[in-house]
């Protein structure tokens, strides 16, 4: 028998991140091509399917951070650490130092479970959108034209049409329009419908959730890296210099602060 290569594959990646298996996490989220598509936001068992999570990106080439103290109430020494440098830039009159803060802060992410039209036979998605796409979803199912979109058997498929920027620096731009007439979820053309809400995955699961230490030493990596902005550095070496400690213990005496 032939090696299994796409296990190997897989063993590989596992190994890379440390013994936890991203492959399924890969093959669960979604993102729109460019152009025009139809998705059906799936309903969930809580009846929220807009869920609501913060992460820290520019930390380095990490894609985003999950953000324990925004989602959880936990420690966050990125919190903490942008903060502090959004403190010093206010007392300080030191606009590169906010904007340095500004970067590292967390941002909302918004994710819902979905059905792509015409690609059914993948299963349930999970897509990932910003803030004004959240609030166009919410308008919706708050007008009492559509309501629950969600519903399996009265719902309303969305025209998604994403447009990709064509300048540098630009942000893609989504848009959102309720399709004009309601329709059922599934069929028997497509799959069983009660298998397919029994397969809408718990979204908070997703997500990889590091330790207040892993992520320490994500950002002290990103600090002393040719990564960080030189603002940062330098506000980094000016708390080592003033306590004469090592840049961990210099950022766990301001690790109290918010």
């Amino acid at each position: 028998m032939a090696i299994n290569l796409e296990a190997m594959r897989a063993k590989l990646e596992q190994s890379k991140t440390g013994g936890k298996a991203t492959t399924g996490r890969k093959s669960t989220m979604w993102k729109p091509e460019a152009g025009a598509q139809h998705v059906r936001i799936l309903p969930t068992p809580d009846g929220d399917p807009f869920r609501e999570f913060h992460f820290h990106y520019n930390v380095g080439k990490n894609p985003g951070i999950y953000c324990n103290k925004r989602n959880d109430g936990g420690e966050c020494p990125i919190c903490d650490f942008a903060s502090k440098l959004w403190r010093d830039g206010v007392e300080n009159d030191d606009q590169n130092l906010k904007n340095e803060a500004k970067k590292l802060f967390a941002r909302k992410r918004y994710y819902s479970p979905v059905l792509v039209r015409g690609s059914e036979s993948e299963g349930v998605k999970i897509w990932a959108y910003g803030k004004t796409a959240y609030e166009t979803l919410l308008g919706y199912v708050l007008d009492p034209d559509y309501g629950d979109i969600t519903d399996p058997q009265t719902g309303t498929d969305i025209k998604l049409t994403y447009t990709i920027p064509g300048t540098p620096g630009s942000f893609p731009k989504t848009t959102l329009q309720p399709r004009r007439r309601p329709s059922v979820l599934c069929d028997d053309s497509i799959a069983d419908c009660q298998d397919l809400l029994d397969s809408v995955p718990n979204i908070d699961n997703l997500f990889e959730v590091k330790t207040a230490e892993e992520v320490q030493t994500l950002l002290d990596g990103y600090l002393s890296s040719d990564d960080s902005a030189e603002s940062s550095s330098n506000e980094t070496q000016k708390f080592t210099k003033q306590t004469g400690e090592s840049v961990d213990e210099a950022f766990a005496a301001f690790m109290q602060d918010e």
